[in-house]
């Protein structure tokens, strides 16, 4: 009975139920929808005046170098203690000295035949004056003074010969020591104690340590950024020097050095279609007193790997924008007085790493919208919050 029962009893009441919803519907009242606008950040824009900087890279090289030679022939006989690879020389500094002995004995030798030389220039003067006086007295023929004269002429190209030969042996006497042609690091060495080297035989390599280059490519189109007369040729001399800061790492840490584009070179890479540049950069003077005072002051190693900054020349009237506002290649979003964003196309200076520089197509004193919003839609609402940058 329960089993016919119950099933009946369920169904009743799920068909009265129906019935009384579909009898007593709810209403739902329409509402408008309503836009949340979205927060962005704006910046309010005014031309200005920037320095334009033109960055590039480039490795330490010396701006002097010199393969050091041996004049003379000979064994080694000393070697300076500062003639070792990263030693410091002055200008004018012994590096090393060769045996001297042949040469002093040389020296002793060419000053012999010098002395006789002039001995015997002088006998044939007083020979020739005494030869004068007897053809006046016609005690002396024409002859024997001609002969006597043909002497003294002889014995005074005796005397310049000898002469020549002791100031060559003096000479080589002279470059049995070889000294340091300039202010200089020590990059090789290539002799010993004892060593015999020949004539023109090379013994080392000194670096320049007054001053040292940089070479940095820049691309044809970075030239126009630079203060610099495009037709000059050979050093920029003064204020055509365009200041540089050089960075880089070294022992770990950050130091900078300051240097001027001093030159700039005549062809054009075909391949990059680049210009080389060359960076003078003067090392302190001072050494270790300069590193104890300043890091900054640290003579710049040759070889290491630095970034440029090049200051160029001034522009006026330019908006200086964060570059992450570029949108599509030339646009940037504008939020206007009803707080409504739009899309709009503007005039590029110059895109650099940091920054872009607008030349037109913005007027000063609009909002440009620097958040990162990826989908954007012409007229959207938006909420800005002004940053000042």
């Amino acid at each position: 009975m329960k089993r016919v029962v119950m099933p009946i009893a369920i169904l009743v009441a799920c068909l009265a139920i129906s019935v009384y919803l579909v009898r007593n519907p709810t209403t739902v009242e329409e509402a408008a929808l309503e836009i949340i606008p979205v927060s962005v950040r704006v910046i309010e824009v005014d031309r200005e005046s920037v320095d334009l900087i033109v960055g590039s890279q480039g490795k330490v090289q010396a701006a002097q170098s010199a393969s050091i030679t041996a004049p003379v022939a000979g064994p080694v006989e000393w070697i300076s203690s500062s003639m070792q690879a990263g030693g410091y020389v002055e200008a004018g500094e012994p590096l090393l000295r060769l045996e001297s002995s042949d040469f002093e004995t040389a020296l002793a030798r060419s000053q012999a035949n010098l002395q006789q030389a002039e001995a015997e220039a002088e006998f044939a003067e007083s020979e020739l004056q005494r030869m004068q006086e007897l053809a006046e007295r016609r005690l002396a023929s024409e002859s024997q003074l001609q002969d006597a004269q043909r002497r003294v002429d002889v014995n005074r190209a005796r005397v310049i010969d000898a002469k020549a030969n002791y100031e060559q042996a003096e000479l080589d006497l002279q470059r049995t020591e070889i000294k340091a042609p300039f202010n200089a690091v020590v990059q090789s060495r290539d002799v010993e104690l004892g060593q015999y080297v020949n004539r023109a035989q090379a013994v080392g390599m000194l670096l320049g340590a007054d001053e040292v280059e940089v070479r940095v490519p820049l691309a044809i189109r970075q030239l126009g950024f630079l203060d610099i007369p495009l037709g000059q040729r050979g050093e920029l001399i003064g204020d055509q020097a365009p200041d540089v800061t050089l960075t880089g790492m070294y022992g770990g840490i950050e130091h900078h050095w300051s240097g001027k584009l001093s030159r700039i070179e005549a062809s054009i890479d075909p391949n990059s279609n680049t210009v080389q540049t060359i960076i003078r950069v003067s090392q302190p003077s001072d050494g270790g007193a300069a590193m104890q005072s300043a890091k900054s002051a640290i003579p710049l190693p040759i070889g290491l790997f630095v970034h440029a900054d090049i200051r160029g020349k001034t522009v006026d009237d330019v908006i200086a924008l964060p570059r992450s506002v570029i949108r599509n290649n030339n646009q940037v979003l504008v939020v206007d007085a009803e707080n409504k964003m739009y899309y709009r196309e503007v005039d590029i200076f110059r895109l650099e790493e940091q920054r872009v520089l607008i030349s037109g197509g913005i007027l000063p004193g609009e909002r440009i919208c620097i958040s990162p919003i990826q989908a954007v839609v012409d007229g959207m609402a938006v909420r800005p919050v002004v940053e000042m940058i």
